[in-house]
């Protein structure tokens, strides 16, 4: 079985039961070996902000040095989003084994009646996937109400009621009473159910002990200091034994009552100092929730989906300045249309659409719904990219447009800014989630006429509708067009594309009159362009750039204690810049597998008389850091650039760069530093790598960081086997497809000892990876040892064959 298989299995499972009840998953678990039997859960309930609580939730004990499964829904482009492990989602290789194990058992309870719901079927999988990573706790949010909802199988040992308002009435009740008489069944049996629901306090506390939270009067006291910018706001949390300020990246009095929630949880789960949860709460991001994707005009994202997170939506926006409102609007048919149109502001303009869901409404339905309401500038478009397309046109920069009514159509449109387009080798074009690799492209055998030269062969992620659209466009012109076999069940899916520069216009001339994917085209002339190989603010004698490394540290790998002292460190940095180097790379912590983390003092310390001793010299100074406080410290002391081996995780450190509009290098990482003995599975390291690191950018596009000042760098020895890293080395030439400069940091590193190189003896073949960098299109190398290096660079140029 492959993936596309077991996915389509899962994904084609039927979407409601016919009777109410857990019985049926939880006879499926126990034919499992009940994998739940081993894991902590906590179950977090709710009509609105269950997932924004869970996922701060989960980012407080991962800071706090916990593994942590999180299961949530819906997803924004890939059921895989669901079960994460410590932030990264579950691996197709687990979703594959997990079918072909138990899908006999799962096809036997359907002929027995008692078949597993879609919803049931994945909370079953995550349970497992948990079980197997062995977390210290997983983390579970409920689908509806709580008595009969699947994740309910699970005895918690802490959970949650976030709010009650009306939602799903034909399941759960007609009032908030009866709504929260179903919603307690998830507290758990040895300590209070955590609430913010403080229109049912009484109705709850009949049945449980509680710990409340709210603005006043309750036992957790938050309170919402004010936001800055559209990043987030400053919040207090008030508890016995806690005094808390912290800062949250998502707006709005109901995220400072969920992050309350989230904390009173977390101190129920572990013990936990303020310094942690802080960090954990502003490190919190959740994509699709207040999200702001532009600022000129101001286009955000949330999916308000029911009245209650619509009203919610409202309250944030009458505090935001812009003057004319574009609305992209979305919802199930399901849902009170009225009441969310009731509750949030009246647009300028409405833009109807109608995202790929079968409970969808359809667009014309919800444009009359908004002509009834008084709104005379109501256009119908159907396709949600279309929809987003015409409002950004129409804004102006003073103005601001917002894509809501539901999570699909926050994920649909969201593509525009998270979609990657990756060139790839036609012959060798990895299979994407069930597509067939295209035929090997001999490219002796196509004409010579520039027109006719194949262009090049790309690897993207499309809705199913314009998947649709491009192939039969793309097969029209006469290109290639694979797509996945998740066509039928899968809202979103790979597509491979090949074809000549003739090919690829007449597709894009086809697609300018379609809704399907607006920007495509440009995305993917951008991903087959020319390579970028210039570093911010730097102009090289010779490509890629070279960084020489100036570790400050007594314990980094290679060359730890050499350079301690002031004075040997501008001595080993004038002999690095005679040698060739472009930039100084100061690093004042070893991320070393198993290097101890290194007071934020102490790290300035080391590095900042460095930094002031190296300003007379003819090289841009670079600074290794994951802190904030040391970046700042830094740049006041004349470093030019950022280098974060965390990817600008911390937001602290984001708002830093921003500020101080200094170019940083964003690196993949999973843990810095590295853990010896962490296990972090990927299916393909490099389409993975280049997914987050995307996610990353957006961050720090989100933060206010021009994209100009952005390098990556693919983490070579951070969480990956020798095999990844030199999977990485091989198709380097894919990260360039994200249209931004590459950084290799691969010198002397443990990779090489899978061929035969002890330390110390790794010169020779970082050598010859920094010719195939090169080669691949790297705009820098980060190495000690700069002559050989600039040897190897120099003779890769001497053979550069491209036009």
């Amino acid at each position: 079985m492959d993936y596309s298989e077991a996915a389509n299995y899962l994904l084609g499972l039927r979407r409601f039961r016919t009777q109410l009840g857990i019985e049926d998953i939880a006879r499926f678990l126990e034919t499992a070996g009940n994998p739940q039997a081993g894991t902590d859960f906590v179950q977090v309930a709710g009509s609105n902000g269950k997932g924004s609580t869970a996922r701060m939730l989960a980012s407080i004990l991962r800071e706090a040095g916990l593994d942590v499964g999180l299961y949530t829904s819906p997803d924004l482009g890939d059921v895989r989003e669901r079960v994460q492990v410590n932030g990264r989602k579950i691996p197709r290789s687990a979703i594959t084994e997990f079918v072909s194990t138990y899908r006999e058992r799962l096809d036997s309870g359907a002929a027995r009646s008692e078949p597993l719901t879609h919803f049931e079927a994945l909370t079953a999988l995550a349970i497992w996937y948990f079980g197997e990573r062995d977390v210290d706790v997983a983390i579970l949010e409920v689908g509806i109400g709580g008595r009969y909802d699947a994740t309910s199988v699970v005895s918690p040992i802490a959970s949650a009621v976030t709010n009650v308002s009306l939602e799903h009435t034909d399941v759960l009740g007609d009032t908030r009473e009866e709504i929260a008489r179903d919603k307690v069944h998830v507290a758990p049996e040895d300590g209070p159910l955590v609430t913010a629901a403080d229109s049912v306090f009484d109705t709850l506390r009949e049945h449980t002990a509680l710990t409340t939270v709210g603005w006043a009067d309750t036992d957790v006291v938050v309170e919402s200091l004010g936001r800055d910018g559209y990043e987030a706001q400053e919040i207090t949390v008030r508890m016995d034994g806690l005094d808390l300020t912290a800062r949250i990246p998502h707006l709005g009095r109901h995220q400072a009552e969920n992050a309350g929630v989230a904390v009173a949880l977390a101190r129920q789960v572990t013990e936990i100092d303020p310094d942690t949860i802080a960090r954990g709460l502003r490190k919190a991001a959740w994509p699709g929730r207040f999200e702001v994707m532009e600022q000129d005009p101001l286009v955000l994202l949330d999916g308000a989906h029911n009245p209650g997170a619509s009203e919610q939506l409202g309250s944030v926006l009458a505090d935001l300045a812009y003057e004319d409102l574009y609305l992209v609007f979305g919802a199930m048919h399901d849902k009170d249309l009225g009441a969310m149109i009731e509750a949030l502001p009246r647009p300028t303009q409405v833009f109807t659409c109608r995202p790929d869901k079968k409970r969808a409404e359809d667009e014309r339905v919800l444009a009359k719904a908004w002509e009834a309401a008084g709104v005379e500038a109501v256009e119908a478009v159907g396709s949600v990219l279309g929809g987003v397309d015409r409002a950004i046109s129409q804004a102006g920069p003073e103005d601001a447009v917002v894509i809501a009514g539901s999570l699909y159509t926050v994920a649909e449109a969201r593509q525009r800014w998270a979609r990657t387009v990756i060139p790839v080798d036609a012959k060798f074009a990895s299979e994407a989630d069930g597509t067939e690799p295209l035929a090997a492209l001999d490219r002796a055998e196509r004409p010579i006429e520039a027109a006719d030269r194949r262009f090049g062969t790309v690897r993207t992620r499309l809705p199913r509708a314009g998947a649709r659209t491009v192939q039969a466009e793309m097969l029209r012109a006469g290109g290639e067009c694979e797509i996945s076999a998740l066509i039928e069940e899968a809202r979103f899916v790979d597509v491979i594309l090949s074809g000549t520069r003739t090919q690829f216009r007449t597709l894009f001339e086809a697609l300018e009159d379609r809704d399907c994917c607006p920007t495509l085209p440009a995305d993917i002339e951008a991903a087959l362009g020319p390579t970028p190989t210039d570093l911010p603010g730097l102009d090289s004698a010779h490509q890629p750039a070279l960084m020489g490394i100036l570790n400050i540290t007594p314990d980094s790998f290679h060359d730890g204690g050499e350079y301690n002292a002031v004075p040997q460190a501008v001595e080993r940095a004038e002999k690095l810049i005679e040698a060739g180097a472009d930039i100084l790379d100061v690093g004042g912590e070893s991320t070393r597998p198993g290097a101890d983390p290194v007071e934020i003092q102490a790290e300035i310390d080391r590095i900042v008389p460095v930094i002031e001793a190296l300003q007379d010299l003819d090289a841009m100074i670079s600074v290794d850091t994951r802190k904030a406080e040391v970046a700042t410290a830094a740049i006041e002391a004349g470093a030019d650039i950022i280098n974060d081996q965390d990817g600008l995780e911390d937001p602290a450190l984001r708002a830093v760069v921003a500020e101080h509009d200094v170019p940083v290098i964003l690196m993949h990482s999973i843990n810095t530093p590295v853990q010896p003995d962490a296990e972090v599975p990927y299916d393909d390291v490099v389409t993975d790598v280049i997914a987050e690191l995307k996610e990353r950018v957006l961050l720090a596009r989100r933060a206010g960081i021009d994209r100009d000042r952005i390098v990556l760098d693919p983490g070579i020895g951070f969480g990956k086997t020798a095999a990844e890293n030199f999977e990485l080395l091989d198709r380097l030439h894919e990260l360039t497809g994200l249209g931004l400069p590459v950084l290799f940091a691969h010198s002397h590193k443990s990779l090489f000892a899978d061929l035969g190189y002890a330390d110390g003896d790794r010169l020779l073949p970082t050598v010859v990876a920094s010719a195939m960098a090169a080669e691949r299109g790297a705009a820098a190398l980060r190495v000690h040892d700069v002559a050989e290096n600039l040897a190897a660079v120099k003779t890769t140029g001497a053979t550069d064959r491209t036009e």
